[in-house]
């Protein structure tokens, strides 16, 4: 059955999750997530990754203050590695190729009718919002939220123009900067409200053309980054070989878009600002903030710059829980589970006391805040649908990824079948596809490949926007792959 606007108030008044005693009652809840921001890409991890940091001078002192005062996620992944696919994941806790979804590229509006966190907690008596980068589409509306400042698409680093609430405003400064002024605006605005809120805070930093603020601009001139193994192994899909790469000694260091990085200091820079207006405002003890970005990036790993293949660098991101009301046992914690950004509209309906759809295919990590729980997942399934991007050449693909291993295949393409071992091979070098020592886990990946598949419905959806030679001789991804 699909769910649909028209059951929201039914599923409101379901049996809510059992508050625990110590916890009071609806937290407000900051979400915040960023644009193509590497796992690594947070001060944090490059000391706790020591020589095997790639970029040791990074700072972002905020959000590692976030991480110092919550619970920091180091194994969060995306189920499909691509912005706007990856952020209505967030919004319905559903894979893309769910109908209840509606995205499976970067070109679509969010279906109005789609039911959310948003519009669950709406309906339970928050106040919702949404403020920044949506990155759906050129879409103006923002289906579930009560208040809104955003723009259409990326927007523009520089003066970005903005909706708020539909209407056409002209800004000035940089384009993060003038969003959190907008996220500030409305949390100051709630201190007048008895209603819980909910704000969604999108940041368009560290996404293409990495355009930093002036204050940003000098930083880190002159570093470079540490060079991951993997440089010399291109995607297999490519078609690329770099001759002798397996022999290659890798340099120890190499230049890097320090663009990225000024952007990511800078939007850290942002961060603070919010938590000090959360901490000037009063609501910070009961309020739990969430930091995390849309998917992960390359930036030179696999010899690309790109995501949406199904490689570590591509599919798994910062994840940082602050939740202060849960006290010392949710403090500068660090937990290994693996969440999901499906996952996260579940995990918020159960703070919010709103019974989750059942439809809803990720779980609440709610208790992984506190402590281990046996029952966690200890694998999961991953799909990304070829986009009529200009530029792109990554196909089709299924995976399944496990503590230890993943498997990667690519419908229509059999010969790129990859294996991995990632206890003992954790850059994803060799591939154990064709090796008969690995026959054993093969078969074992195999068949959870499968099972993950059913369990998940897989399905190549109507909704998909396929590239213009899709299905015709001499196409990337589509010459052995009639178009659905």
């Amino acid at each position: 059955m699909k769910i649909t606007l028209a059951l929201v108030t039914a599923l409101v008044l379901a049996p809510v999750a059992t508050l625990h005693a110590a916890e009071p009652a609806r937290p407000n809840i900051l979400f915040i997530c960023t644009d193509d921001q590497s796992y690594d890409a947070l001060s944090i991890v490059q000391k706790e990754q020591g020589q095997k940091g790639r970029f040791p001078w990074l700072q972002t002192p905020n959000l590692d203050r976030l991480a110092a005062e919550g619970v920091r996620f180091r194994n969060a992944f995306v189920t499909s590695s691509l912005c706007s696919p990856s952020r209505a994941v967030s919004l319905t806790g559903l894979y893309n190729h769910k109908s209840g979804n509606g995205i499976a590229s970067n070109f679509r509006p969010f279906p109005a009718s789609n039911v959310t966190h948003a519009t669950l907690m709406r309906a339970a008596g928050y106040t919702t919002a949404y403020v920044g980068k949506w990155h759906m589409g050129n879409q103006r509306e923002r289906p579930g939220f009560d208040y809104h400042a955003t723009y259409k698409g990326h927007g523009r680093y520089a003066d970005c123009p903005f909706i708020v609430d539909g209407k056409d405003t002209p800004t000035e400064g940089w384009v993060d900067d003038v969003a959190t002024n907008y996220a500030i605006e409305f949390i100051n605005k709630q201190k007048k409200s008895a209603k819980p809120w909910s704000l969604v805070l999108g940041y368009k930093t560290p996404h293409q053309p990495w355009e930093p603020p002036v204050r940003s601009t000098d930083l880190y001139a002159g570093e470079l980054a540490r060079t991951v193994p993997s440089v010399n192994t291109p995607p297999i899909y490519s078609g690329k070989k770099i001759q002798g790469a397996m022999e290659r000694p890798v340099p120890p260091t190499q230049p890097t878009n320090l663009g990225y990085f000024r952007c990511v200091n800078a939007m850290d820079g942002s961060v603070g600002r919010l938590l000090k207006a959360l901490d000037e405002s009063g609501f910070a003890p009961n309020t739990i903030v969430i930091f995390t970005s849309d998917n992960g990036v390359y930036l030179g790993a696999h010899a690309t710059g790109d995501k949406r293949s199904a490689y570590e660098e591509s599919l798994r991101v910062p994840f940082i829980v602050r939740y202060p009301v849960l006290g010392d046992k949710a403090r500068g914690r660090i937990v290994d589970d693996v969440v999901l950004n499906l996952d996260l509209a579940p995990s918020l309906l159960d703070f919010a006391s709103v019974q989750a759809p059942k439809q809803m295919q990720g779980r609440s990590w709610r208790t992984l805040l506190t402590g281990d729980d046996p029952s966690w997942r200890q694998s999961w399934f991953y799909e990304y649908f070829a986009e009529d991007q200009k530029g792109t050449n990554v196909p089709d693909i299924t995976a399944v990824r496990t503590a230890g291993a993943k498997l990667i295949q690519y419908p229509g393409h059999k010969v790129w079948s990859e294996l991995f071992d990632l206890k003992a091979d954790p850059y994803e070098i060799h591939n154990l596809i064709d090796d008969p020592a690995a026959a054993p886990l093969k078969a074992k990946m195999l068949a959870e490949h499968d099972r993950l598949a059913k369990e998940v419905s897989y399905q190549v959806p109507d909704f998909v926007d396929r590239p213009r030679n899709w299905g015709k001789p001499g196409s990337q991804a589509g010459d052995e792959v009639k178009p659905d």
